[in-house]
């Protein structure tokens, strides 16, 4: 049973990691996927994410878009709604860190945490929900973090903007509640992907996995399955929700 079939899907920052697994997913059931990538030294792998998505028999299409600048979002969804002709649902994915202790965290560094993890969040969502107010239905998800709830060291930018995205996230599920759009948020652990390698490589690595329950790292495609179900109808009644998936990391 495909649960998005007839619907179409952004996702940003999907070239690699959990984006790119999300893409799949959503796609493998159904849905047709416009997704974005933002340096050149991801275009290739953006291009064999389109054309694998496409095998699925899906319509897919990605886009170079810097989802931490307004302007560039604008184009982005109206490229989006003139070549797919609607978008029911929106993930907003791209993130990164620049880890650096308090101390030493530039102002550079914070800002360029905050333009592309928590001002992207604004940038996308008020683009998308235009169109969605006009169709009376949507379901944005936005990527969190288990770091935006509980806070780690070292990660001062990083969970700052993780947690405004929460904050954010429940404030446009009171908003456009009425307009039946749904806006919940997906906190995830530790999870496998190119940007957490050091978590599995590095001498921390058993003391990481001593404060999991579950005791062993996410894998990209647990968050993906996690977001099927917030796109979908299986979570109709489900929003302004932070969904962690963490292994109980954060009990």
């Amino acid at each position: 049973m495909k649960l998005l079939a007839g619907k179409v899907s952004i996702v940003t920052g999907a070239a690699r990691g959990i984006g790119a697994a999300i893409a799949l997913k959503l796609a493998e059931h159904g849905s047709d996927v416009a997704f974005t990538y933002v340096s050149e030294s991801s275009a290739e792998k953006a291009t064999a994410l389109e054309a694998q998505l496409q095998q699925l028999g899906v319509k897919a299409k990605a886009y170079k878009s810097n989802a931490g600048i307004f302007e560039e979002c604008e184009t982005f969804v109206n490229d989006v709604l003139k070549e797919f002709g609607k978008i029911d649902v929106c993930v907003n994915n791209a993130g990164i860190s620049k880890d650096n202790l308090l101390l030493r965290l530039t102002p550079e560094q914070w800002d360029e945490v905050m333009d592309i993890n928590l001002k992207s969040i604004f940038n996308m969502t008020k683009q998308v929900i235009r169109p969605m107010m006009k169709a009376k239905r949507g379901s944005i998800i936005n990527m969190s973090s288990i770091v935006g709830v509980r806070g780690n060291a070292g990660q001062s930018s990083y969970a700052a903007s993780k947690a405004g995205i929460i904050g954010f996230s429940k404030s446009v599920a009171l908003e456009l509640g009425s307009r039946n759009i749904r806006c919940n948020a997906i906190a995830p652990g530790f999870v496998e992907t190119d940007m957490t390698h050091y978590l599995k490589d590095g001498d921390g690595a058993t003391e990481f996995l001593k404060k999991i329950p579950l005791g062993r790292f996410g894998k990209a495609e647990e968050i993906a399955d996690t977001t099927l179900f917030l796109a979908s109808d299986m979570s109709s009644y489900v929003t302004g929700q932070v969904l962690s998936v963490c292994g109980g990391l954060n009990i």
